[in-house]
């Protein structure tokens, strides 16, 4: 009798066991690490978007999922070691947020954990991230907006809405991969198709801007292109359309966050749309889906958003068809 009552309580023992395993295994909380080229005040509205989005398909921060977030603060160097830190932790997932090198150092940190790009510019192809579009093959998928191939559209864009441009300056940041490619070998050929005279200028750091609005000024374009908002350029972002404004040049850019803070025009992908998409890549890839086997999409809403208060301010009428074909006009 006591043989057989050891043996149900140690049965009962061992199921109780069992059932607290599979309790705690079931409440294991993912994990999402999340890696910015640029600092928190700047990628709040990108972070807070894919949270919210992540929300809507049941992912609530804190009970069924926690987030690890790492901020180059604009230093690309520290990129690989923040990398390195979120694989340490062993996070599920790596979410990057829209830059090259960062895209690039998580890859180099990880061949296992997936990786979710957030549209970066570069092809991704081309740069040896995935092997291809329709099947990645490794860790990484995601979006890529390749931004490059737009770079002769924003300057057609330009040339429609001020036919009279001829000479476009081009402020880019070389340490962005996607506007050194673009600067290379997009804007060129686009230009000679459209009869336009670009020069380029290189800012490397915040006191480079000054001498180089004094360079561009002597060299007297009628128009600006500036093709990416890279954590430099972002940070400097008010003082390049003030200076577009002082100078009376037409302007064009990659986000619309430019417009919004002045400058003339801009075509870029709808990022609303984008942060939606990522949500929906972590969430298949928690679920159990190989980023292997995950097609890396393309862009499906571009947005031209055009400034008539900025277009008023220097003198500027924009032609009807081209406002015509705006998604978003400010008055």
């Amino acid at each position: 009798m006591n043989k057989r009552i050891t043996g149900l309580t140690l049965s009962a023992l061992l199921f109780a066991l069992s059932v607290s395993a599979e309790a705690q295994q079931a409440t294991k909380v993912p994990r999402i690490g999340y890696l910015s080229a640029t600092d928190p005040a700047s990628d709040s509205a990108r972070s807070e978007a894919i949270r919210l989005a992540l929300r809507e398909l049941g992912y609530i921060e804190g009970k069924n999922i926690a987030t690890e977030y790492r901020y180059a603060e604009g230093k690309q160097d520290r990129l690989p070691a923040l990398a390195a830190e979120l694989v340490r932790l062993k996070v599920d997932i790596i979410v990057v947020a829209a830059a090259d090198t960062a895209i690039l150092a998580a890859k180099n940190a990880t061949k296992t954990i997936p990786i979710v790009m957030m549209g970066a510019g570069l092809d991704p192809v081309e740069a040896g991230y995935i092997e291809s579009l329709a099947r990645p093959g490794g860790n990484v998928t995601g979006l890529t907006n390749l931004t490059g191939q737009v770079g002769g559209k924003r300057l057609e864009l330009l040339k429609e809405a001020v036919p009279k441009v001829a000479r476009v300056a081009v402020l880019y940041d070389p340490a962005t991969p996607d506007s050194v490619h673009d600067v290379k070998e997009i804007l060129p050929v686009a230009a000679g198709a459209l009869g336009l005279t670009l020069r380029s200028w290189e800012v490397r750091a915040t006191e480079d801007f000054d001498k180089v609005f004094a360079a561009i000024s002597k060299w007297r374009p009628d128009g600006l292109y500036v093709p990416r908002r890279s954590p430099l350029m972002r940070a400097n972002e008010k003082r390049i359309v003030g200076f577009a404004l002082t100078s009376r040049l037409p302007s064009v850019y990659g986000s619309k966050i430019s417009v919004d803070a002045g400058g003339l025009m801009s075509y870029g992908t709808d990022p609303a749309d984008s942060y939606r998409r990522i949500a929906t890549y972590v969430d298949k890839i928690l679920k159990g889906a190989k980023p292997a086997n995950l097609p890396v999409e393309q862009p499906k809403k571009w947005e031209l958003i055009i400034n008539l208060k900025t277009a008023k301010e220097i003198g500027l009428t924009i032609p009807p068809n081209v406002l015509a074909r705006a998604d978003k006009v400010i008055k």
